[in-house]
């Protein structure tokens, strides 16, 4: 439950609900017949699981060098672009078939017929043929369809193109920051050279070429804070504001040696806001706020419902953990380990608000940021 500027929002596993001052107490729980009424629409159930999630990192080495980013072992001692990464592995034909023979066996054990896969890295497209061939094959064994996280600087129209003939129906890309803030911190691994122009130009080009939609990941730090507003009416000239998802997300601490010192102030809330307004108002689609869900892939200890591969047929609980050494819990030739074995490796989604006090706080900031968006979304007509 959270309060809005005018009345209350229900978060729920299975949707969000605008309530009224007659739906809830004086210390903002829910009146009985609300609650029924609540349960009765199915917004306490979670949606029903239609599809299997496979994640599966078709390469772990990356050719830009972010220096917060996870997979990252240390930062580069020489202050430069080339921090040491997990172990470079690369999805293999071999590899492929013993990874649908695992997808095959797990979906049958739930009943699922349908398989949605995320190429994952490293950079994904450093293995193009690796994708295409997973994907080709994969429709062997169920209708499958399929989105990418990738930088977008190796993607070419023919190769977008092919993959969305494949399956491929959207991309997620990251910007950090507008374009100078973004070419200073997301940069060329071989030579330290700015990404920013070129990742516009590409996503124009594949655009073109094929009716992929994107989800632009807007990395918010101390670094970028101040050339976000920038960003928006920049990306707004440049791209198609009508086939892409603005998603704005503060950097967590998670990169070896790296800290986001951004704090959580009401300047930030107030800052989220704006933007995901500015981003409304000039079209792009924002994600809409919802009740924490329990991730498809990694919220289940068994992997019931799906699966994170890294390029050599291990297996990990999460994207956070694949390719990390000592976190392997399984392998798609051999399954699962025993619970016994993988209960303190298991690492799923939620977790990373449950660590500590500043996790908590992040909690709260969530939620205000919530309820900001939801008043305005329906004032808008758009909820």
């Amino acid at each position: 439950m959270l309060r809005g500027a005018r009345d209350w929002w229900f978060l729920g596993p299975g949707g969000v609900a605008r309530l009224g001052a007659r739906h809830v107490t004086a210390d903002g729980s829910l009146r009985p017949e609300a609650e029924r009424r609540l349960r009765d629409s199915g917004m306490f159930t979670p949606a029903t699981v239609r599809a299997y999630a496979l994640t599966v990192l078709t390469s772990t080495h990356c050719n830009l060098g972010c220096g917060y980013c996870f997979q990252n072992t240390a930062q580069d001692l020489a202050g430069g672009s080339r921090p040491p990464r997990i172990a470079r592995t690369r999805l293999t034909s071999e590899t492929i078939t013993s990874i649908l023979g695992f997808t095959e066996r797990r979906m049958a054990a739930v009943g699922l017929e349908k398989l949605r896969i995320l190429l994952f890295g490293g950079e994904p497209l450093l293995n193009p043929r690796g994708c295409l061939e997973l994907l080709e094959r994969a429709a062997d064994i169920a209708p499958t369809s399929a989105w990418m996280i990738s930088n977008a600087t190796l993607l070419s129209p023919s190769l977008a193109r092919r993959l969305h003939e494949r399956g491929l129906t959207s991309v997620q890309v990251t910007f950090d920051g507008d374009r100078d803030d973004h070419d200073r911190i997301r940069v060329g691994r071989a030579d330290g050279s700015g990404t920013f122009d070129k990742i516009v130009r590409n996503i124009v080009k594949a655009s073109e070429a094929t009716p992929l939609r994107w989800t632009l990941r807007v990395n918010v730090s101390q670094e970028t804070f101040h050339g976000v507003d920038a960003l928006i009416d920049r990306l707004a000239t440049a791209l198609d504001p009508g086939r892409c998802t603005l998603y704005f997300a503060r950097v967590g601490d998670v990169g070896v040696g790296f800290a986001n010192s951004l704090l959580h102030t009401g300047e930030l809330s107030a800052a989220f806001t704006r933007w995901q307004r500015r981003a409304l108002g000039l079209g792009f689609t924002v994600n809409r706020p919802g009740g924490r869900k329990t991730c498809v892939t990694c919220g289940h200890t068994d992997g019931r419902y799906g699966a994170v591969v890294s390029a050599d047929g291990t297996l990990a609980s999460c994207w956070e953990t694949a390719g990390k050494p000592d976190w392997e819990v399984g392998t798609v030739t051999d399954g699962y380990l025993p619970s016994a074995e993988t209960g303190d490796r298991w690492i799923a989604c939620q977790d990373l608000y449950s660590y500590d006090e500043d996790a908590r706080t992040l909690a709260r900031f969530r939620d205000t940021v919530d309820t900001a968006l939801l008043d305005h979304l329906h004032e808008t007509g758009r909820l």
